[in-house]
């Protein structure tokens, strides 16, 4: 399956470390032919951090997409009924965001924009970025693996012996999951090493 002419919805939630890795993803996708509609959380607006000012991001990401970022629930609602995508991506999600997108709490563009993929009964793509998969957030987790039209890149412990509990999606898998999504598919394994053959 080509993604050229697909509409993809790219939510950003507040794991700033892995931006690195998810810009590049966000490349493939507009040079492969689809057009990406960048939705971000507050925490991604309006935090600086060592890896960079909140305006930076914001800036790069429309650059990269051509489309000025959703930054409002208002904004990200019409992503249901009006503006309905081929897939809703959500790369890097925080635990944060992961226990309240579980827990059907909508208090985010992003989360917002996935509810209303949802809606659609289209696919929602996950990428996760959290300290506490393998702790509390595990339930959290668990719950949206086994939910209709919720798909994961694969991920896996990015640092076993310093931080256990912590499971990163790899986030080179992203487009071969997004095509598998929209498939009806989840890409397998789910379950990998974070890091291979140097990715």
């Amino acid at each position: 399956m080509s993604l050229n002419g697909k509409r993809i919805g790219f939510g950003l939630t507040g794991s700033h470390c892995t931006y690195d890795a998810v810009f590049p993803e966000i490349e493939k996708l507009v040079l492969a032919g689809a057009e990406v509609l960048p939705v971000v959380t507050f925490t991604v607006q309006n935090t600086n951090t060592r890896f960079g000012d909140g305006e930076d991001w914001i800036k790069r990401i429309e650059e990269l997409t051509g489309n000025k970022v959703i930054d409002s629930i208002v904004k990200a609602e019409p992503l249901g009924p009006k503006i309905p995508l081929d897939c809703m991506v959500i790369a890097p999600l925080t635990g944060n965001s992961m226990s309240k997108f579980a827990n059907a709490m909508t208090d985010s563009p992003v989360l917002m924009a996935a509810k209303a993929t949802l809606r659609n009964e289209m696919p929602v793509v996950l990428g996760i970025s959290t300290n506490d998969a393998l702790g509390l957030n595990g339930a959290n987790l668990m719950r949206l693996m086994a939910t209709k039209n919720i798909y994961f890149i694969p991920f896996g412990q990015d640092d076993p012996i310093k931080k256990p509990n912590s499971m990163v999606a790899r986030m080179t898998a992203l487009s071969d999951t997004i095509i598998s999504a929209i498939e009806g598919k989840q890409l397998q394994p789910v379950i990998v090493e974070r890091y291979k053959d140097g990715v």
